[in-house]
């Protein structure tokens, strides 16, 4: 299996911008889809992005299109979360997930075999 640690979460103004990381230790890593999912205070899990195992591909939801961007590096078995002009209803716990099996990019928190702890994101107004 593969264990997945997040960080780079914080408090920041609307406008801001955080990266998010997470680094993967255990099974190669490049083996792995990788996607990042989040979660706000009484709301579902929600898929926010996710990556093929050489990065070729990316997938986001729709409400992050242009303001978000995944990326990977195999060689430092981590990927990335860059995430810019974050707006208050981008607050949540992000987590990031690793998918086994899958050729094409899921969207559904289902498909992810191995999860991180989370770390919070919190946006003011």
């Amino acid at each position: 299996q593969v264990q997945l640690v997040e960080s780079g979460g914080g408090l920041v103004q609307a406008g801001d911008s955080l990266r998010l990381s997470c680094g993967a230790s255990g099974r190669t890593f490049s083996n792995y889809n990788m996607g990042w999912f989040r979660q706000a205070p009484g709301k579902e899990r929600e898929f926010v992005a996710a990556i093929s195992r050489s990065g070729g591909r990316n997938r986001y939801t729709d409400s992050v299109k242009g303001r978000f961007t995944i990326s990977r590096d195999n060689a430092k078995n981590t990927v990335y979360l860059q995430m810019n002009s974050l707006k208050p209803e981008d607050t949540g716990v992000y987590y990031c997930a690793a998918d086994r099996n899958s050729f094409a990019l899921g969207i559904e928190w289902t498909v992810y075999d191995y999860w991180g702890q989370g770390t919070q994101v919190t946006v003011s107004s």
